[in-house]
């Protein structure tokens, strides 16, 4: 349980974090005067004023353990959350989730059309690759390279979209816990450990000085699906902004289905305390990431 303090501390970092995202979204985004306003116009729908922004916020708290410019970090951090939010575009299509509401509002598809949407998706997943690779980013073309390469990894078919694939062939299997586990690092996980090895990279810090790193990332990775997966059986539709129980009405296998709530919730709080001590030696420099594992298993959207 985050203390008031730890509270206060993901809250304000948060809300800074979203109010920066926003604005780097409104100037990458700016609506052209010709034919394609419609598909920037669906892009800033999606990205502008939504999502928790977690995922730049593990960013930009790595890259400051090891003294990296906020403005860099939140340009990664952009880069990250465009990612995020093309992922949500395509998932909530018929074709796959068939989602309604995504933050409480009508999805890009439902708000646009479908084709618009696909456009929309691919767009944006583009554009986090010209943050990266854009020599504004880092003018060390080696550090632009590395985050390409992470990110494009967390994205692919060894990240969120196999992810996203062994979740699709799920309904009517019969996955156990080591499956629906390897599922869930890919399509939850993978972007969530990018986010902070993305700070790292930004930080100079070398691969093989990055495990206690991975192995943080790892373990809120998983805690944070576990949360969702209760807050899908047990939360407040009118908080969370879109459907919630879809997985038990699919008859797919989740943590909680397979291993209770109470027993999940048990193991989503022993992996947050594991994740905060793989950053022990980071000390007090590591609060907003201690915070951010306690977040994630508190959080009620």
């Amino acid at each position: 349980m985050p203390t008031a303090i730890e509270s206060d501390i993901v809250a304000e970092g948060l809300l800074r974090v979203q109010e920066e995202v926003d604005s780097l979204f409104d100037a990458f985004l700016s609506v052209p005067e010709d034919s394609r306003s419609r598909l920037v116009e669906a892009m800033r729908y999606a990205a502008i004023d939504g999502g928790k922004r977690i995922r730049p916020l593990l960013l930009v708290s790595t890259a400051e353990l090891f003294g990296v410019g906020r403005d860099y970090a939140m340009r990664a951090g952009c880069a990250v959350e465009a990612i995020h939010v093309y992922s949500l575009i395509h998932d909530d299509m018929p074709c796959m989730d068939d989602d309604a509401l995504r933050h409480g509002r009508p999805t890009v598809h439902l708000k646009f059309d479908e084709a618009t949407a696909v456009l929309a998706g691919d767009a944006l997943h583009a554009m986090a690759f010209e943050i990266l690779a854009d020599p504004a980013m880092s003018g060390d073309p080696f550090v632009r390279a590395q985050l390409v390469e992470c990110l494009a990894r967390a994205s692919g078919m060894n990240g969120m979209a196999g992810g996203q694939m062994m979740d699709m062939m799920a309904e009517g299997e019969e996955y156990d816990l080591h499956t629906i586990t390897r599922l869930q690092q890919l399509k939850t996980g993978a972007l969530l450990a990018a986010s902070v090895e993305m700070g790292a990279i930004l930080g100079h810090v070398p691969p093989e000085g990055r495990g206690h790193l991975r192995n943080y990332a790892r373990d809120i990775g998983l805690a944070f699906q576990i949360a969702d997966d209760l807050l899908d059986c047990e939360g407040d539709e009118d908080k969370a902004g879109k459907a919630l129980r879809k997985d038990e009405d699919q008859g797919k296998a989740t943590f909680v289905s397979l291993m209770g709530a109470d027993k999940a919730r048990e193991q989503a709080n022993a992996l947050v305390e594991q994740a905060i001590g793989h950053l022990a030696i980071y000390g007090d420099e590591a609060r907003m990431l201690c915070a951010l594992a306690r977040y994630v298993v508190e959080r009620d959207r």
